[in-house]
């Protein structure tokens, strides 16, 4: 199902008359519900949901929650549709979390604009909040939606990642245990209460609310776009439903940019956390972009660790270090200059320098040589032998631009 990026703000009425903000489970009755639909979190890591809260609402108060909406990802539009048209849904699943963990106070956690007004929007439209609600704007960056960052920059300090531990449930916002949980797993959180409504769509689908998830499509597709999808879907039924595809697919960047690539394999692949990650990638974030057969894979590995060597935090040496070697040694192989050490020492960076960093982004960095090696090694094969004659290099600040979503905006 194609969801509307054109449509307007959804108000209080709309969303009430579909089953929103009706009285339902607290406490502890909630917690397992979540657990009971197996919902996980959307924000890209797949953590149980109701373990999260637990962890959260076991420890002695004051207790906060963030609803993280900075969508740092790229290649995801998922989180500012849902704040911008669907605000009321994130806010009736943050007062049932809130009062399931017992928190003090609710903070609204963005970087864009529009998805702030339109938050700020609908909390006026609300009589009585149940829990304070603060938000707090931010400049966009990939790091700053990390959960760690986001206690930061509450806490009046940069969107930058600390060190863990503490982790947020351990010390969060002014050192007490916070629950960050992003948009759309809250967005889901009122219809694992059985009086909410569907969490996307009309009330009419029998789906449990953990059987669907937030696609945005991309790339060599004819209609990129946000849809929700069902779990286990293959990718190749999902293009088929949605206009099918510009060219032929080589492959796709999986989960944004931090999960690597994968080859044309990925259309017979479940659209699933376990699924892909048993096949050496994954769902991340639920943002796919479609190599088409124009591009060169190669290319695309190396205008992607462009773009991390050029948006990490510039705090820790691996990351900083690491990225520019990857990124140098990407952009001599999409060249055709590579040597058989850029290669063997790929190979060796793809491993070593995973867990690094204070937070995953090198982990996403490294994935690139990994996946690029593993699922294109035709392509690597023929950079070393001669000119790719779909391979070429774009003017710094530029490389990225083919890899953007049309919809974002």
């Amino acid at each position: 199902m194609l969801l509307d990026s054109s449509r307007n703000r959804e108000t209080r009425a709309e969303y009430e008359d579909r089953g929103g903000y009706l009285p339902g489970l607290d406490g502890a009755d909630l917690i397992e519900a979540v657990g009971a639909a197996c919902l996980l979190g959307r924000g890209g890591a797949a953590f149980p949901a109701a373990i999260k809260l637990r962890s959260v609402r076991d420890r002695d108060g004051p207790r906060y929650l963030v609803a993280n909406g900075e969508e740092g990802e790229p290649l995801s539009v998922k989180d500012r549709w849902l704040l911008r048209i669907r605000p009321h849904l994130v806010l009736d699943g943050a007062f049932r979390v809130a009062r399931a963990i017992s928190a003090a106070k609710i903070f609204i956690y963005v970087a864009d604009p529009l998805a702030g007004v339109s938050v700020r929007e609908a909390l006026e439209e609300l009589s009585e909040l149940g829990c304070p609600v603060e938000i707090v704007q931010v400049a966009p960056a990939y790091v700053a939606g990390e959960e760690t960052a986001v206690v930061r920059a509450i806490n009046g300090g940069p969107a930058l990642p600390t060190d863990k531990p503490p982790r947020p449930f351990e010390a969060g916002v002014d050192g007490r245990p916070t629950l960050v949980a992003n948009v759309e797993t809250l967005a889901n959180i009122p219809f694992v209460d059985s009086s909410g409504p569907r969490p996307f769509r009309a009330p009419a689908s029998g789906l449990r609310s953990a059987d669907t998830f937030l696609l945005t499509l991309s790339g060599a597709c004819r209609n990129p776009g946000l849809y929700e999808v069902t779990f286990d879907s293959r990718l190749a039924d999902v293009l088929e439903h949605t206009g099918g595809v510009g060219s032929l697919i080589q492959g796709a960047s999986m989960g944004g940019f931090f999960a690597g690539l994968i080859g044309p394999r990925v259309l017979g692949l479940p659209l699933s956390y376990h699924g892909l990650r048993e096949q050496g990638s994954g769902l991340g974030c639920g943002a796919i972009w479609l190599i088409g057969g124009a591009e060169c894979p190669v290319q695309v590995a190396a205008d992607v660790m462009y773009y991390f060597l050029n948006n990490n935090a510039r705090q820790c040496g691996p990351c900083i270090r690491g990225t520019g070697a990857m990124s140098a040694a990407l952009d001599r192989l999409a060249a055709s200059s590579a040597t058989a050490d850029d290669l063997t020492r790929l190979t060796g960076w793809a491993t070593s320098l995973r867990g690094r960093g204070a937070c995953a982004y090198l982990d996403g960095a490294a994935n690139l040589p990994a996946t690029l090696l593993r699922e294109f090694g035709e392509h690597v094969d023929q950079h070393r032998i001669g000119p790719c004659p779909r391979s070429g290099h774009a003017e710094p600040g530029h490389r990225l631009d083919r890899l953007k979503v049309p919809v974002a905006d």
